[in-house]
Order: structure tokens, then C-alpha cells, then sequence
């Protein structure tokens, strides 16, 4: 899958951002062929490691209090094991959707223009339930 963009004029740039994560595939497409590894990503444990590094990353704030959440993620010590499971998830993010043949920065664009539509900024400014009520915003 190529992450080349196109994007905006107002991104200073471009392709920097499109080769920092054609370059971080490529290494992680090395890193798993080198240990044969392939054979365990298809979509479904892809997608489970995602949910399981998400939970990894949700217990490093267990407990945290909201408001004290922004310290709590700065001090070294939190902030190195929160950056490492941030990086699994990631990790496993990227490769679903190299695998499955998705481009992440397309489908992020995608589901931010449809949330424009769902969370219009006159009704959903400071507002954490989606419009109507009910759901909670995902942003």
C-alpha cells in the first residue's frame, strides 16, 4: 500500500509526512517478514491486538484523575511506558490497514468529514453528546 498524499495547500509539509510513514511501513513490513510473521497478521488478531494495546495504554491512566491526567502523561516515568503503548497500537494499526489494503490518513479524513456533518460546530461547540443527544461525540 503507497501512503504517498496529496494534501492541502495549508500543510507546510507534504511530503514529509507521507515519507516519515512510507518508511515506518516499509520497516515494519522488514521487522515482520524477518521473523515470519505474516502468517499470524490477518485482520481479525490485527484487530485484536489493537483493542488489547488500547487496553494496555488505558490501564497506564487507571485511576488517574482527569483533571490530572495532562501532569500525569509528562512525568518521564509514566510518559516512556504511555509512548510505548502508544507506539503498539500504532504498530498495529498501520499494519491492519496495510493489510487490508486501507489507507489510515484517508480513512482519518473520511471519518473527520463525516463527523463535520454529525457534530456541526453551532450545535455540538462544547458539547460532549452528539446533536439530538443520546451518543457521545467521538472526538
Amino acid at each position: 500500500m503507497a501512503l504517498r498524499h496529496h494534501f492541502p495547500a495549508m500543510n507546510p509539509m507534504p511530503d514529509a509526512c507521507a515519507d516519515r510513514l512510507e518508511v515506518l511501513l516499509a520497516e515494519l513490513r522488514r521487522f515482520v517478514r524477518e521473523r515470519d510473521w505474516e502468517q499470524f497478521h490477518d485482520p481479525k488478531n490485527l484487530a485484536m491486538a489493537i483493542a488489547s494495546e488500547a487496553g494496555e495504554l488505558l490501564a497506564e491512566y487507571r485511576w488517574v484523575e482527569n483533571r490530572a491526567s495532562d501532569l500525569y502523561s509528562e512525568a518521564d516515568d509514566h510518559r516512556n511506558r504511555i509512548a510505548a503503548e502508544i507506539g503498539d497500537v500504532g504498530i498495529a494499526l498501520l499494519l491492519l490497514c496495510d493489510r487490508v489494503g486501507l489507507d489510515l490518513v484517508e480513512a482519518m479524513r473520511a471519518k473527520l468529514a463525516a463527523n463535520a456533518v454529525k457534530y456541526p460546530v453551532d450545535k455540538s461547540r462544547g458539547k460532549p453528546e452528539a446533536p439530538g443527544g443520546g451518543t457521545k461525540a467521538t472526538l
